[in-house]
């Protein structure tokens, strides 16, 4: 068997992921501005991953992308990899628990090693649980049988301090962490020798634990040299290379070298395609990364073609009885609206609207937040109309308004529920629903409103009037905005977040200015 075969066996057997997840996992408040500028405010969130690179799209969180014009999720995920015996490298055979080859071909084996092994498979499905307390005891309880088994300077060893460190990181004891990563790779060096295969995965862990915490540097230095060993060992073209080229353009992004980072991600990219892994998550993971860069600069050209390729593969690999393709279409849809293509923009909307109806519940969140889109892409064709068709304009923010008054119904439905369920929860002594669930709902809610009171202000310019009826109507919205965030976060202890506080002042501003009352105590506003 070829050396580079050998690595690359050994690589999967470490079963490293081909790319961490970058999540999109909160909603940000100020819905899309009434225009078509084509500039783009993103909202950063970095979330560091927990036990899995899947995203869940029946999590309304995920998909609730309304930030700015486009929401942008540039972060890195940072999946748990844990070692597996470093000595096997060359064929599923050698796979044996607790047993490494010595010089002469013959097997030995103790209690020790055997117990090893054990004990560290274990500790992995406490981890996968969610029970890092009893994982790190028996990751501490491997990690001294593989010391009295193997000796302390043994690549089992290693493997053990790279367990021991992955658990630290997931529970941001990062100064533990830190130093096993370290003498892990020491004693893989000294086993070894520097440029083996075997430094460069723990080499890229490493970088994977810095980036994590922003260490941009530290972490550029570690996947360059993993990168490095790779290539030799594995070849340039290698997908465990477009692994590593990934993450340091994800690190060279963050470092803002923008032309540096979209060159390398897109190596990284082709690579994969040339793989024949064109079509694969991960390659649509970074694509998607890829157009937020894009995002972010203001390429929107650039960033719609990208997306229409994410959405062309999706189409075609699950169709659109499938949550991912819609999440695709809905980005797409974005992009195109702050380009100003409110047409197509919409008809993907309405068939993001169509697919949710026929996959979720009725009052499924999910669906509010496709409703409250869609009302703000009806808001700006009525603007882009009102000077030449004002009953077109009329006829779309009805339009508007019915769909927000879906989208109210719908989030303070699904609010009760929640909550109710909660408190049911609660007293039977069970987690309750997501946090992050409520406060996506909240703010669905919360923008709605806002939404609504601004097609009430839009009637009142296209019908030039200023009657005090009309001022009602439109201040109405807000005050329910301003009370919905009293009642649900100060009564029914939905955690406040920026983006709900920023959506609560806003509204809170509106009314004041509605009513020719800048400044105005909001007690007297509520009562005024």
């Amino acid at each position: 068997m070829s050396l580079r075969a050998a690595a690359a066996i050994f690589l999967k057997r470490l079963r490293f992921p081909a790319s961490h997840g970058f999540h999109a996992s909160r909603v940000s408040a100020n819905a899309f501005p009434l225009s078509c500028s084509g500039k783009l405010k993103p909202s950063h969130w970095y979330q560091t991953g927990t036990y899995g690179s899947r995203m869940n799209l029946w999590d309304p969180c995920l998909w609730i992308v309304i930030s700015g014009n486009i929401a942008m999720v540039l972060g890195t995920g940072a999946n748990t990899v844990f070692a597996e015996d470093p000595t096997n490298e060359a064929s599923p055979d050698d796979d044996l628990i607790g047993l490494r080859k010595v010089e002469d071909g013959s097997v030995v084996s103790n209690t020790h090693t055997a117990k090893w092994r054990v004990f560290t498979d274990e500790a992995r499905e406490f981890f996968i649980k969610g029970q890092l307390d009893a994982a790190e005891k028996l990751f501490l309880a491997a990690l001294q049988e593989a010391k009295e088994g193997f000796g302390p300077r043994d690549p089992h060893v290693a493997s053990s301090y790279n367990n021991l460190a992955e658990l630290y990181r997931i529970k941001k004891d990062f100064d533990r962490a830190e130093p096993l990563y370290l003498e892990a790779i020491d004693i893989l060096q000294e086993a070894f020798g520097p440029d083996d295969i075997r430094v460069g995965a723990a080499a890229h862990n490493l970088g994977q634990f810095y980036l994590g915490q922003r260490k941009l540097e530290e972490a550029c230095v570690s996947y360059e040299r993993a990168l490095k060993i790779k290539r030799r060992v594995l070849g340039y073209g290698h997908s465990e290379c477009a692994d590593t080229m990934y993450h340091l353009g994800v690190v060279f992004y963050l470092q803002g070298k923008e032309r540096d980072a979209e060159a390398i991600i897109q190596h990284s990219i082709k690579l994969l395609e040339e793989g024949g892994e064109g079509e694969s998550f991960v390659c649509i993971r970074r694509l998607r990364y890829l157009s937020q860069i894009y995002l972010k600069s203001h390429r929107l050209d650039e960033a719609e073609m990208v997306q229409r390729k994410i959405l062309h593969i999706l189409e075609l690999s699950k169709g659109w009885n499938s949550l991912d393709t819609v999440v695709a279409a809905e980005s797409l849809a974005l992009t195109l609206q702050a380009s100003c293509n409110l047409k197509d923009s919409k008809e993907l909307l309405e068939r993001c609207l169509n697919a949710r109806k026929a996959l979720l519940p009725d009052d499924h969140i999910q669906i509010g937040g496709n409703l409250l889109r869609l009302a703000q892409v009806a808001m700006l064709d009525s603007s882009q109309h009102k000077k030449w068709d004002v009953e077109r304009a009329k006829a779309e923010l009805d339009i508007a308004k019915d769909h927000l008054h879906n989208s109210i119904r719908i989030a303070r439905q699904y609010l009760d529920k929640v909550l109710k369920q909660n408190d049911r929860l609660k007293k039977h002594g069970a987690p309750g629903h997501s946090r992050r669930e409520a406060q996506a709902t909240l703010l669905i809610l919360m923008q709605s409103l806002s939404t609504l009171s601004s097609v009430e202000v839009a009637k009142q310019e296209l019908l030039e009037t200023q009657e005090g009826n009309s001022n009602l109507k439109a201040k109405e919205p807000l005050l329910e905005c301003i009370r919905a965030y009293k009642e649900f976060v100060t009564n029914k202890s939905i955690p406040d977040n920026a983006e709900i506080k920023n959506e609560y002042l806003s509204c809170l501003k509106l009314a004041q200015n509605l009513l020719g009352h800048k400044g105005l105590p909001e007690a007297e506003l509520m009562e005024s």
